[in-house]
């Protein structure tokens, strides 16, 4: 047993013991122990954590009922349940990191999809695991992979999608319950189970027996297909004492407010979802219309479990409201970064009560909720003092200090980098000027940039750039048509018309991983391998975590001449990726050429051990073995050597060499023949050669 857990039981123990009669000095030591946050951890329930990408509320029967949910219908009616919830942001990253932290995004620092989170502010699972809670995740969309840190905490972590012609995609829901239940059979309790759903997620592809009917039938057969498979999940988990949370990060508008998908606006088409709190031992079964907040879903889990809250937390527990109680809940903040970050216009922000929204814009707007419930009217000239009430307590939200941080602050990864040569620094903060497009003005360009983007994904590239063209003779410096030009351009395989595009995206967003990234690969393409090693060590300190930059500029600094440092980067994408054998066979092909054989020949033998598939580099391996005097590992790999293989030859010498010294002539003439089948004129060369002399001594 680890040691936090074994201290977690200690001091449960410990603690239990307080309520008899102690000296004085023994209750001083368990005033101590028994702090907030101590447990007794045997006596502490399993925790499952259930979220749903992209689910409307009223994509569920128990909410609309326009849609057969029978799984999360019978889960809302045990337990206690809030059919409008309040989302922070309509991206996936950021709203799952709020979730786990009970930070608002501008506060733990991660604002859009593809930014990391670099740490600074506790996770619900690092909690847990300290206490000494088995922890996992699994997760089902690349937003949520390792490499943007949302893992923290996890002792398993399992972000294992297929991987497409378009590089990755989603992991259907069943196959990760299959994944989420292996694991969960192998361990003890408690155990914290977090399991994401990618499913409802744009393009909306179920099977053909749950499509439904109506304009929404595909999207309502996505969230079918995952009710489904959250029923055999909880059908097939073990039994015990157990608590649950089910909840979306974000909605859909499905062409609501002229938005069809997600992230761009935030009315609450896509910033209210559903939540549900449900554990028979320790809530009771209700209902409540308050607008609760995703970022109250850690502070109240921490508070159920009789745990410490976070310190300084935007989330409030909902203890009182699941018991009862009244209870007010704080006004929401919401936001979105992204018509800044994607396309260069204006940012919004918005702060939501049960009566009010304020939407922050170039033009404000303003809504009575109880009234317009679909923010059709705004009121912002009619109701100004509410409009300044309202602004007030935005700037009081945005006025809180930052407690976390993302990835141009990780330290460690600057450090690999500047050991590397890399001389930059920290990104900035990047905050937009005044006087940016609104985004409500601009909505005829987005949809014609998704439009780009299908095209795009069909390898239509001339279509697409016609588009990105089109936009950029009215907005020249629209970030997204800029970079996605030279992405196209690249796909199409023309990098040199992609680079000039790809730098000019780079001064307009220097922060921007992707743009970063294409234009590393455009150039390494081109064999400005200089140029490229910068961008790979900009791509890393925005993305200290993505493998594929880290084997990319080991590459490029190789190809210029310099081993040792792409030892050092090839390095680092194996630690990163254990499992990838790909990456331990280019580090030990590094070490061979700088003249260690043994160091290369541990890294070739990790390589095979994790290899998926046959290993194809089996007649090296059995060559090195040989030549490090292993001769009895060498033979299963010599002997695995096939005609194909590179160092076959060389492979059936040596066999041929271990027949000799075991005298037996004929086996080793038939390995000779097998060499010369590959290389003609082979045997008159051996000749020559001492250690064949008994095959050609009669």
């Amino acid at each position: 047993m680890p040691e936090a857990r074994r201290g977690a039981l200690r001091r449960g123990n410990l603690c239990r013991l307080a309520g008899g009669i102690v000296s004085a000095s023994l209750l001083a030591l368990l005033v101590t122990a028994c702090g907030p946050g101590a447990v007794g951890l045997d006596e502490q329930p399993d925790v499952l954590l259930i979220t749903v990408d992209t689910l409307r509320p009223d994509a569920l029967g128990w909410v609309a009922g326009q849609n057969e949910t029978p799984v999360l219908d019978r889960l809302a009616a045990e337990g206690f349940r809030f059919p409008a919830a309040v989302a922070p942001v309509p991206l996936t990253l950021p709203s799952h990191l709020s979730m786990f932290t009970g930070l608002y995004p501008r506060r733990h620092g991660v604002r859009d999809n593809g930014q990391v989170f670099a740490g600074g502010a506790e996770t619900l699972a690092e909690r847990l695991q300290g206490l000494g809670y088995r922890t996992a995740g699994f997760v089902s969309g690349y937003p949520l992979r390792a490499l943007f840190g949302a893992d923290r905490g996890f002792d398993h972590y399992d972000d294992r999608l297929p991987v497409g012609e378009e590089g990755w995609v989603e992991r259907p829901a069943p196959q990760t319950v299959d994944a989420a239940l292996d694991w969960v059979r192998g361990v003890e309790s408690p155990w914290f189970l977090w399991l994401h759903f990618y499913d409802p997620h744009d393009p909306y592809d179920p099977p053909p027996e749950l499509v439904k009917e109506g304009p929404r039938g595909r999207y309502h057969g996505e969230v079918a297909l995952v009710d489904r498979a959250i029923g055999r999940l909880l059908a097939e988990l073990p039994e015990g004492d157990r608590l649950t949370v089910f909840a979306a990060d974000h909605g859909e508008s499905l062409g609501q407010h002229r938005e069809q998908t997600h992230g761009f606006f935030i009315y609450d088409a896509t910033m209210l979802v559903p939540m549900v709190f449900h554990g028979p031992s320790r809530v009771a079964a209700g209902e409540s219309q308050a607008p609760a907040r995703l970022v109250d879903v850690a502070p109240t889990l921490l508070d159920l479990l009789g745990l410490a809250a976070f310190e300084d937390s935007d989330g409030v527990s909902l203890r009182a409201t699941l018991e009862g109680r009244e209870q007010e809940i704080p006004p929401a903040y919401l936001e979105s970064r992204q018509p800044w970050i994607t396309y260069g216009w204006a940012p919004l922000a918005a702060v939501r009560t049960a009566d009010w929204k304020l939407v922050w814009a170039p033009r404000p707007e303003l809504y009575q909720l109880t009234e317009d419930p679909a923010e059709a009217n705004d009121r912002s000239a009619e109701d100004e003092s509410v409009l300044r009430r309202m602004r007030a307590i935005q700037r009081e939200i945005e006025g809180r200090a930052v407690v976390g941080s993302s990835a141009a602050a990780d330290g460690e990864a600057l450090a690999a980098l500047r050991a590397l040569g890399y001389l930059g620094s920290g990104g900035s903060d990047d905050e937009p000027p005044p006087g940016l497009d609104d985004p409500k003005d601009r909505n005829r360009e987005r949809n014609q940039l998704i439009a780009a983007e299908v095209a795009l994904r069909r390898a239509d590239f001339a279509a697409a750039r016609a588009i990105f063209e089109d936009v950029l003779e009215g907005d020249p410096d629209n970030r997204f048509a800029v970079l996605r030009s030279g992405i196209a351009a690249l796909k199409a395989g023309d990098p040199a018309a992609a680079v000039p595009f790809l730098e000019r995206a780079v001064r307009l967003d220097p922060d921007q991983p992707e743009a970063r990234y294409a234009l590393a690969d455009s150039l390494t393409r081109l064999g400005e391998l200089e140029r490229a090693e910068e961008q790979w060590m900009e791509t890393i300190r925005l993305q200290p975590r993505r493998v594929a930059a880290w084997a990319n500029l080991g590459t490029t600094i190789g190809r210029r001449g310099d081993l040792e440092r792409a030892i050092g980067a090839f390095r680092r994408a194996a630690e990163l990726d254990p499992g990838n054998g790909r990456l331990w066979s280019n580090l030990a092909a590094a070490e061979q050429g700088v003249g260690r054989p043994a160091a290369a020949l541990e890294h070739l033998l990790k390589a095979a051990e994790v290899w998926e598939g046959e290993f194809p580099q089996r007649a090296g391996l059995g060559v090195m073995l040989y030549d490090a005097g292993r001769k009895a590992e060498a033979r299963r790999w010599l002997m695995a050597a096939r005609p194909g293989d590179t160092g076959f030859v060389q492979a059936r010498l040596r066999l041929a060499i271990t027949a000799l010294e075991e005298g037996d002539a004929a086996a080793a003439a038939a390995f000779v023949s097998e060499a010369e089948a590959v290389a003609p004129g082979l045997r008159q060369r051996l000749r020559t050669d001492r250690r064949f002399a008994a095959l050609f001594a009669s």
